[in-house]
């Protein structure tokens, strides 16, 4: 799909429509919050998409027609069968922290609000593995799982606003990627509850096996009303900040760290630029001019070794605190997107890439900076790609344009990262730019008059008739 082009769609759905869905939806359960005011239509269509300034002009007027906040599976479901027997897109949300656009409605109808289920419904005692709603946000279910000694494997660094339904469904990846991989690993993801959109909708329980085609799916073939997964033990994580006057020795140690025995749950390398312009927590000195940062949570055990090792590879420890117990700004809150989020704070001409690095990546590292300068800055994250430490990328690019950004995204590829575009609309041109079969059928058994999300899933929009 072009650089700043939406998918051919239908209208918004003719007045009347919602209407008479409305009132459907009223007389069937009156309890059911069904909002029409338009700063709450506004509002409850937005995400975080201004990031990029080729999906934020395009999306700026989409907007739902209705919203229902669902606080029950039963109230899914009527929501749900109303939209299929009335022939209204539906759109589900989270808390809208994602930054692709994935909760915006590309065609109005009714935008689903899933914040109201926000149980954690079972922890088993020995495994630790849960099962919660889908609209829990991230933080509270870690505190609900904090008595049974257990804590989430994955989180993103909108960990305090995000929810559980909302990570899996538009996200991937976050803090934990370097012990746990991504979300769609095996292992990671146990179950989910679904809902199909039909006249009579159904309320189905995915065990493993079938679950992958709706992770990161954006909601397009299914409702996720509740979620298992495997947690782990709960421990306390000590953050480090680290400093380097040498780039290359920054990114060898981001390399090396990982394949060491040091028990680590995040590792963020900021460029000294991008150093420079983060809020560090109380206590932590700012970075000297021209030094680069290596961000760290790593168990307390790791602390007697890990300070000389890191020195003797040109490092040095500025600061460390115990996570939950520092003053100030958490050290999650630097990384992944919250790093551009607080450059853009400053620099909103500015926005990023999401890139997998190839294993050795000086290389490619040295070309980009030959042919962009200081318009591209470096922020990368250690993550676990099938099953080996890989360092992923988010970089920061000044704007210049789409031409431009196609032309770095295209010279990223030759030099072996895989793009993960977050200037793409659908779901498809947002992870590996591949359509996905499964996820198509399985929207074709749930969804199967393309209600869900419209416009969001490639491999539906060029699909062959029936």
């Amino acid at each position: 799909m072009p650089i700043a082009a939406l998918p051919p769609l239908e209208p918004p759905v003719a007045p009347e429509r919602i209407a008479a869905l409305a009132a459907e939806l009223a007389a069937v359960d009156p309890s059911l919050p069904l909002l029409r005011d338009p700063a709450d239509l506004t509002r409850l269509s937005r995400d975080c998409n201004d990031f990029s300034p080729v999906l934020a002009p395009l999306l700026q007027a989409c907007r739902a027609q209705l919203v229902a906040l669902a606080g029950s599976v039963e109230q899914v479901i009527a929501v749900a069968g109303a939209c299929a027997r009335h022939g209204v897109p539906l759109t589900p949300r989270g808390a809208g922290t994602g930054n692709y656009g994935q909760c915006v409605p590309l065609r109005g109808g009714v935008v689903l609000d899933l914040s109201g289920l926000a149980r954690l419904r079972h922890v088993d005692p020995v495994s630790g593995v849960f099962t919660a709603e889908a609209g829990v946000i991230l933080a509270e279910l870690d505190r609900q799982l904090q008595p049974h000694g257990r804590a989430l494997r994955l989180l993103p660094s909108t960990y305090r606003s995000a929810t559980l339904g909302g990570f899996i469904a538009g996200g991937s990846s976050g803090i934990g990627s370097l012990r746990w991989g991504f979300l769609a690993d095996p292992g990671n993801l146990l179950g989910l509850e679904v809902i199909s959109v039909e006249p009579e909708p159904r309320r189905l329980h995915l065990g493993p096996e079938a679950l992958g085609p709706l992770i990161h799916a954006y909601g397009c073939n299914g409702i996720l009303t509740a979620v298992t997964m495997a947690s782990c033990t709960a421990q306390p994580w000590e953050q480090l900040v680290v400093g380097f006057s040498d780039w290359s020795q920054a990114l060898e140690a981001a390399q090396a760290l990982p394949c060491t025995a040091h028990a680590l749950n995040a590792l963020c390398l900021l460029e000294a630029p991008v150093a420079a312009a983060m809020p560090w927590p109380g206590g932590c000195p700012p970075p000297q001019h021209g030094e680069h940062r290596l961000l760290l949570l790593a168990s307390p055990d790791a602390l007697p070794a890990l300070p000389a090792w890191l020195q003797a590879r040109g490092g040095s420890l500025h600061w460390q605190g115990r996570q939950g117990e520092s003053r100030g700004i958490p050290i999650r809150e630097l990384g992944w997107n919250h790093t551009t989020l607080h450059w853009r704070a400053h620099k909103p001409d500015w926005t990023y890439l999401q890139l997998l690095l190839p294993p050795e990546p000086a290389g490619m590292l040295a070309q980009l900076r030959q042919r962009w300068g200081d318009d591209l800055l470096w922020h990368l994250e250690a993550v676990r790609w099938q099953g080996a430490p890989r360092l992923a990328g988010l970089p920061l690019l000044r704007w210049q344009g789409p031409e431009a950004l196609a032309e770095l995204i295209e010279a990223c590829r030759e030099l072996g990262a895989l793009v993960f575009d977050p200037h793409a609309i659908t779901v498809e041109d947002g992870g590996l730019g591949a359509v996905d079969a499964d996820q198509v059928a399985l929207k074709r058994a749930l969804d199967p008059a393309g209600l869900l999300n419209p416009g969001k899933l490639r491999g539906w929009l060029s699909r062959s008739p029936g």
